[in-house]
Formats: structure tokens, C-alpha cells, sequence
């Protein structure tokens, strides 16, 4: 589903340290790094400037093997003294197998380590939270290239709509807008 999702960061080394911290008891280890970005898989971050700014609001949920990986990344990253955005459990409200656990980064986005059945294999972005203003304008939107982009609409309530393709899924949420996200 995502060939890359890029954040951009106030501060490159802070983010990397945390995603260094946080993605290590899911297997998952920084696989690139150049003055300009840091990439773990299909995950980057490079530094914000003015031209590009901080990416804001964001859910990031990365591929657990296991549930007692989803354990281990919030153990770690509370340990190292990142903010508890979400302690591990069930989370039946969006499945019944769905386990999870939410860390917030230093810019204050939400990173999610996920564990059930479905996760998509070859690469470890699992899903996707983008807040947008007008949530019947994304859903229009998504919805005209969804078949262009082998995506499909997966799920709506009234505050969300979730689009899915074949490994991963985004979900669109009303509320004050995501900002700098490239995906």
C-alpha cells in the first residue's frame, strides 16, 4: 500500500533516537541514512525547515510480529521517558483481535505499534490516521482515485472513512487537520 510515508522533524536526532528506541523490539532497524533523510523500510524522516515544515497530527501504526512486541515497544519507550499515548491491550472497538499500544513522538504525533491477524507483510506502515477539516471532500476525493491507486473504501462512520489496498490501509478523520505528511 505505501511505497514511503515521510515525516519531516524539529529536531533529526531526537526523532531518530525515539524511532531507533521504539521500532527495535519490532525487529525493525534504521536501514538508511544520508544528511538529508533517516529510513527505517518504508518509514523517513528528514528535517523540517521553511520551506517544509513539521509534520503535526499524525497516527503511524508499524507492523508487531507479535503481541509481546507491541509490549515491548511501549516498555521501551517509556523507559527511555517518551510520552504514553496508549497503554498495550485489546482494542476491540476496531477489531476483536487488535492489539495495540501509543506512544506519542517529540513532535507530539502518535506512533502505534499493532498486532492481529490481517497485518500486511513486506514492509512495516500498518495504517495511517490523517486528520482532515472537511471530512466529505477527502471522502470524494479518495474516493475518485481510489480505483487508480488499487485502493478501495473499507469502512465509514460519521467521523471516519478508511480506504484499504492489499497491505495497509489510511483512514481520513474529521478534526484539525494533519499538516506536512507525504505518503
Amino acid at each position: 500500500m505505501f511505497d514511503h510515508v515521510t515525516i519531516r522533524v524539529t529536531d533529526r536526532e531526537a526523532s531518530e533516537a525515539f524511532y531507533d528506541t521504539v521500532l527495535a523490539p519490532l525487529g525493525i532497524v534504521r536501514t538508511y541514512r544520508t544528511e538529508q533523510f533517516s529510513e527505517w523500510q518504508d518509514f523517513l524522516l528528514t528535517g523540517a525547515n521553511e520551506a517544509n515544515p513539521v509534520t503535526r497530527r499524525l497516527h503511524v501504526a508499524f507492523v508487531a510480529p507479535s503481541r509481546e512486541q507491541v509490549d515491548e515497544f511501549w516498555q521501551a519507550g517509556t523507559a527511555a521517558g517518551y510520552t504514553d499515548d496508549g497503554p498495550p491491550g485489546p482494542r476491540p472497538q476496531y477489531r476483536s483481535d487488535y492489539y495495540g499500544a501509543f506512544l506519542l513522538d517529540p513532535d507530539g504525533n502518535s506512533a502505534e505499534a499493532v498486532h492481529h491477524r490481517d497485518l500486511r507483510r513486506g514492509g512495516l506502515v500498518a495504517h495511517l490516521w490523517i486528520r482532515v477539516a472537511d471530512l466529505g471532500a477527502a471522502k470524494r476525493f479518495y474516493e475518485t482515485i481510489a480505483p487508480h491507486a488499487g485502493l478501495r473504501l473499507s469502512a465509514e462512520t460519521p467521523d471516519r472513512v478508511r480506504f484499504a489496498g492489499t497491505s495497509g490501509s489510511f483512514t481520513v478523520v474529521q478534526g484539525t487537520p494533519t499538516e506536512n505528511l507525504h505518503m
